[in-house]
């Protein structure tokens, strides 16, 4: 086993290097089996990564095979959409590519063993009425009228069935398991059922399809498949995975493992409410690019190899969790710092007439495409003239104290090239400003001073007579919490401000270059969409230079998920023993006490630490984790905090308990980060940001925070424009608030704290949001 295997082990390579070891398999095989019913997305991609990964790496090979097994839904627009996909992240199939449909014979003929061997039967009941013969978790099935039918009338049965000879939904093949099993799904499943539909594939020759529980085990023992990996949900199916194979004879005999599905915060997965989303025209279609479909973040100009090293951050867990969306986009970040060159463009222009350049000159003026910490050299040159482009936002009238940009009097520095001093506006009828009158010092080209003056700002441009028109879509997060189908319709949670386009004004350069990312200066990553052309430049954002949402008023507002119950014990119905029932994790926690009496001890410590009974009960209960809070806590924070935060932020990143002992982050970086917010001195939402930096590559978090600006603004005289603007841009809230809705105030904070970057002390914008309002 190589030496990168090791490194990104994780329990799915365990049990294969077992396997290998033990002379079960010579080779492994894996597979990626979509369902062609609709467009692959971002968690496809986790498990597109996941399979083919492992064939290359040990190596072994992995099947792309379509579970096409519902007429009704399929299409090959689907197939071929997924084909593209998976091609696009990197993964190739070479000759194994199968169809269930390839199948459809064989598996009949299994069907029909089943029958002969009294292990499946014809039921002719409504649905409703097996649906309801299943009983409960409580209490046994009841056994259909049919079930004891003879093995020669079954048969006769099946072949009407696939003659054609009933309906849909007159009759369906049943298993003949057990009514009593405490595996609801072991309880005579359907295999079985009638569509009279025609298929992508094999056309009108099926009018019987079978199941996905009954198909996809037997697909895989056909094709040879050593490990069979699924999500989680798919844990009980596993049982009748093996049951299905055991009772039909086949020779090879699979492996079920199941993972944690990624589920991402702000995001949606189910692919009847993305459906829903692109019926109801909500998006623009299935690559829309806010949308999480693989279609969509390719649209938007996320690279494959940021999916993929998102893939490998986030790793394999057992459990699930929900990953938080900015570490994806700082996995996005990061891949497109090393390949998106530099350039200017301005978003929202406002002309700037250089009043003592000379009337009709136009000089170049070098320009790195890299910064200095990009192993990458090239540069283009810039025209510059008498008028330019500056955005909007870098002129204010009346500046707020800490504001380094253009102002009347004010200098600035011009990206590349000369100081500027802003004189005077001029404005249309309205008081609207119009144009900027500002003169240039010739002694400061390059951005230096020959008597080294200190100017703080420094603004990106783009020459009005050279800069190319261009149209900007802003993308943002298509949903406004961080949960959105948690509870109610999801859809309550859209965000009105997940796109908005500008005509903006774009260098030259970039016009007869053949890049489609680039980094605009001061703005974000840009992608330039496939519908562009050379007399029509269209770029979509794809990404903030910085994540900035997680400050905004939406996570304020959010109410979180209600917990789901607690799995009881059921007993069984002449109540002499307990149903045998899949244990909680906290009856495993419980477990592990019993028997290790160092864990029943930290229990009693982590309380009287003062822990609250859940937080104390998780950490005693798992060593991993009991072992990580106690090497943070040696760092000398407070224990209630410690727990919190590692229950509450960093578990849920992380998720596989292994994975603890072999972080990016060291326990002394955790310590100091859980600091910095006690002391208030980061936001907690700001310190989010900074441990999924620590977690992707560690480092140092005062260094991290220094670095991004992210220390709070505690003082009430820098906050007091910055509040006034907000409500001045948001009047109609304002007034609403004013009539009543006195919950709007969450929304005013929200939007404070996106403008200060999240630095804002939100307890005092609180206070002054309520003084002003």
């Amino acid at each position: 086993m190589s030496q990168d295997i090791e490194k990104k082990s994780n329990f799915i390579r365990q049990i294969i290097d077992e396997d290998l070891a033990a002379g079960k398999h010579q080779a492994i095989a894996t597979r990626f089996p979509p369902e062609p019913n609709g467009y692959l997305h971002i968690g496809h991609a986790k498990s597109i990564c996941l399979n083919f990964g492992l064939a290359q790496d040990y190596p072994g090979r992995c099947h792309l095979r379509f579970d096409d097994t519902n007429p009704v839904t399929e299409d090959t627009e689907y197939v071929e959409s997924i084909k593209d996909d998976v091609r696009w992240l990197g993964f190739d199939w070479g000759e194994n590519l199968f169809f269930a449909s390839d199948y459809f014979e064989r598996m009949y003929e299994l069907a029909e063993h089943l029958v002969m061997k009294g292990l499946a039967y014809v039921d002719f009941q409504p649905q409703d009425a097996i649906r309801e013969q299943r009983g409960t978790l409580s209490e046994p099935g009841t056994e259909s009228p049919y079930r004891n039918t003879s093995v020669d009338e079954n048969l006769t049965q099946l072949r009407k069935m696939r003659a054609g000879e009933y309906k849909d939904g007159e009759a369906v093949l049943r298993a003949k398991i057990d009514m009593t099993s405490p595996n609801m799904l072991m309880r005579d499943p359907l295999l079985y059922r009638i569509k009279h539909a025609h298929h992508h594939r094999t056309g009108d020759d099926w009018c019987i399809y079978p199941m996905y529980d009954y198909a996809h085990c037997l697909e895989d023992a056909f094709e040879g498949i050593t490990h069979s990996i699924c999500t989680l949900e798919f844990e009980n199916n596993r049982e009748l995975y093996d049951w299905v194979i055991k009772e039909s004879d086949v020779p090879h005999q699979p492996k079920q493992i199941e993972f944690a599905r990624l589920s991402l915060t702000y995001t949606v997965m189910s692919k009847r409410k993305l459906l829903q989303l692109v019926k109801d025209n909500h998006v623009n279609g299935w690559d829309d690019p806010r949308m999480p479909t693989i279609a969509g973040l390719r649209r938007r100009g996320i690279t494959p190899e940021a999916i993929r090293a998102f893939a490998d951050v986030i790793g394999v867990a057992k459990a699930n969790s929900t990953v938080d969306v900015s570490l994806f986009e700082f996995c996005i970040r990061d891949d497109l710092n090393q390949r998106a060159p530099r350039v200017m463009c301005v978003l929202d222009p406002l002309k700037v007439v250089i009043t003592n350049y000379p009337e009709g000159q136009t000089e170049e003026l070098q320009a790195d495409y890299w910064p200095h910490d990009v192993p990458k050299t090239g540069s283009r040159a810039v025209p510059f003239g008498r008028e330019i482009y500056v955005e909007r936002s870098d002129y204010e009238e009346n500046p707020p104290k800490g504001y380094y940009r253009l102002a009347p009097g004010a200098e600035v520095r011009l990206r590349y090239g000369y100081y500027i001093t802003c004189q005077h506006a001029v404005k249309d009828a309205d008081g609207n400003v119009v144009e900027l009158h500002c003169t240039y010092d010739p002694e400061t080209r390059g951005g230096t001073s020959p008597d080294n003056r200190k100017v703080k700002g420094t603004i990106h441009w783009v020459s009005a007579a050279h800069g190319v028109p261009c149209e900007i879509r802003l993308y943002d997060r298509l949903f406004a919490v961080e949960r959105p189908d948690a509870e109610g319709d999801f859809l309550e949670f859209l965000n009105r401000d997940s796109l908005s386009i500008s005509q903006g004004v774009i260098e030259p350069s970039v016009n007869t270059d053949d890049n489609e990312r680039y980094q605009f200066e001061r703005q974000g990553y840009f992608f330039r969409d496939p519908d562009s052309t050379k007399d029509a430049l269209v770029f979509n954002r794809i990404v903030t230079l910085k994540d900035g949402w997680a400050k905004s008023v939406a996570k304020t507002e959010e109410k979180p998920a209600p917990k789901p119950p607690k799995p009881k014990v059921e007993k069984d119905t002449d109540d002499s023993k307990e149903r045998p029932q899949k244990r909680s994790r906290s009856y495993e926690r419980d477990k592990a006490r019993a028997e290790e009496p160092d864990l029943a001890a930290r229990m009693e410590a982590y309380t009287k630490l003062g822990l609250s009974d859940d937080d104390a009960d998780l950490l005693s209960g798992e060593r991993a984790k009991g072992d990580y809070f106690e090497a943070v806590l040696a760092h000398g924070q407070d224990a209630k905090t410690v727990a919190v935060w590692l229950v509450n932020e960093l578990l849920p990143l992380v998720g596989d308990d292994d994975a603890l002992s072999s972080l990016k982050m060291t326990t002394a970086a955790f310590s100091t980060l859980i600091g910095l917010v006690a002391n208030d001195e980061v936001s907690t939402a700001a310190a989010r940001d900074v441990l999924a930096t620590l977690l992707a590559s560690g480092g140092d978090p005062v260094e991290i925070v220094d670095r991004e600006g992210l220390r709070k603004v505690s003082d009430a005289g820098a906050l007091e424009p910055i509040i006034l603007q907000v409500l001045k841009d948001n009047a109609s809230e304002v007034e609403t608030y004013r009539q009543g809705k006195t919950s709007l105030l969450g929304f005013f904070v929200g939007q404070t704290m996106k403008a200060t970057g999240g630095t804002a002390d939100a307890r005092m914008v609180r206070e002054l949001l309520q003084r002003h309002l």
